[in-house]
């Protein structure tokens, strides 16, 4: 678990997610946090049954990390208002990329900026991360400032995607 001033980003064992794609309350009460009414797209779910999952399930120690869902918790509401995660383990250059997701009625409070900021800092620890990368389409101006205010750098434009580094 990472913790920032007003949140808790809490990894997802394997068990955990699985009622977490369920959407109906299960992990809240399990850990204790407040209901939502939080929905999952059928083709998200189908995306974490079909790949994260299987991955989770294939790698050693505490690698899952580097697959499953971290939901961002704030402490106050203990609501879920954010999720976030990487997209596999780090590559032979070090590099972990980072994904992230604010829940709709929770958009505009800074909840990413700091949650980005806590995985950064969670990854400096980390045995053979040596950076993290973060994609971005060029018209999302809150994800650009998201990965900005954490001190990532442009290093390349795919099309209508940027893409970004910050070196741990």
């Amino acid at each position: 678990m990472v913790e920032t001033d007003r949140l808790l980003i809490i990894p997802l064992n394997q068990e955990q997610l699985e009622l977490y794609l369920e959407a109906n309350g299960k992990l809240e009460k399990k850990l204790q946090l407040t209901e939502s009414g939080r929905t999952f797209s059928p083709e998200v779910k189908k995306m974490v049954l079909k790949d994260i999952l299987v991955k989770m399930k294939a790698v050693s120690g505490d690698n899952f990390l580097y697959f499953t869902f971290w939901i961002v918790v704030q402490k106050a509401t203990k609501l879920i208002v954010a999720e976030l995660g990487f997209k596999g383990e780090p590559s032979e250059l070090g590099e972990i990329e980072i994904g992230y997701g604010t829940m709709p009625f929770e958009r505009g409070k800074g909840f990413m900026t700091e949650a980005v900021g806590g995985m950064v800092a969670w990854a400096k620890n980390r045995s053979g991360v040596q950076a993290i990368l973060a994609e971005t389409e060029e018209t999302n101006l809150a994800s650009i400032r998201i990965v900005e205010k954490n001190n990532f750098f442009l290093i390349e434009k795919k099309g209508e995607m940027l893409w970004w580094k910050i070196l741990l």
